[in-house]
């Protein structure tokens, strides 16, 4: 039977058993009634955003459940155990997961408020799994999009372009694409570029994607940094990914766009009929 134990910045530890939940959030004492089994847990430091209750974790005979109620989302991680290695999915409104054996990582995107303003809030969840648990296998991972950036807006469109490799699935990729490359690849699904071949306008966009995707006090670009910046486009490209500031099914979107839309070929090319 499993034995799980929850951990948090400024927290006591939980332990938990089959038959038992615990109710966790900004307020969760004000969300709900807890009794026999039901405990609740508020989360220290949390930001205004974060909802009174914003996750429900259920131990049962053989598994162990999260349910996910928050207004915002959530970054759930499989450390260790799970099949196939490290897992990493984001929850939104409604979602369940099943843990996987080992520890699991919560974090609240953006749910921690301190002097510095908004940093991650971080939960580590250990399972001591029973023998026929059963491993989460991750699906609908394609929710509703986080907020932050304007839909098909100069912003959006670099961060498509920059985040591609990760959510087309080349994880392995082994750069992030170049201020030329993210140019290319605007004109081709918009046709409108917004000045982009000038370099300096795609910096200023990422710049702009990196104060959302980090929160202003972990922003690399106001960090001090030593090596290339390319090693902070690279961070800020997965972190964009991570938190949803663009999608794969949003790259999925313009691809079809791109496709569809029915664009002359040049005069005199092969596909032009007047030269035949």
């Amino acid at each position: 039977m499993p034995r799980v134990v929850v951990r948090g910045s400024g927290t006591g530890s939980v332990v938990l058993r089959p038959g038992e939940s615990l109710l966790f959030g900004r307020a969760p004492h004000a969300a709900v009634r807890t009794g026999p089994g039901r405990v609740a847990l508020a989360l220290p430091d949390c930001a205004p955003h974060v909802s009174r209750l914003v996750g429900e974790l259920v131990v049962g005979t053989d598994t162990v459940t999260l349910h996910w109620l928050g207004a915002g989302e959530a970054q759930l991680s499989s450390l260790f155990d799970a099949p196939g290695g490290a897992r990493r999915v984001i929850l939104a409104r409604s979602m369940s997961a099943l843990l996987d054996a080992g520890e699991n990582q919560l974090v609240l995107l953006l749910g921690r408020q301190g002097e510095q303003g908004f940093t991650d809030l971080v939960v580590n969840i250990d399972v001591e799994p029973a023998p026929s648990a059963t491993p989460f296998q991750p699906e609908g991972l394609d929710t509703e999009k986080g907020p932050g950036l304007v839909r098909g807006g100069r912003d959006w469109f670099v961060a498509l372009a920059l985040c591609e490799p990760w959510l087309a699935g080349n994880d392995d990729y082994p750069r992030p694409p170049s201020n030329k490359e993210i140019f290319e690849r605007v004109r081709q699904w918009h046709g409108y570029t917004w000045n982009l071949q000038r370099p300096q306008r795609v910096d200023d966009a990422i710049r702009a994607i990196s104060a959302i995707a980090f929160g202003v006090s972990d922003d690399p670009f106001l960090a001090p940094h030593v090596g290339r910046l390319q090693n902070i486009r690279f961070a800020v490209a997965r972190r964009a990914a991570e938190t949803r500031l663009v999608t794969s099914a949003d790259l999925a979107e313009v691809e079809r766009a791109a496709r569809g839309r029915k664009v002359p070929p040049p005069q005199g090319s092969p596909g032009d009929p007047a030269a035949h």
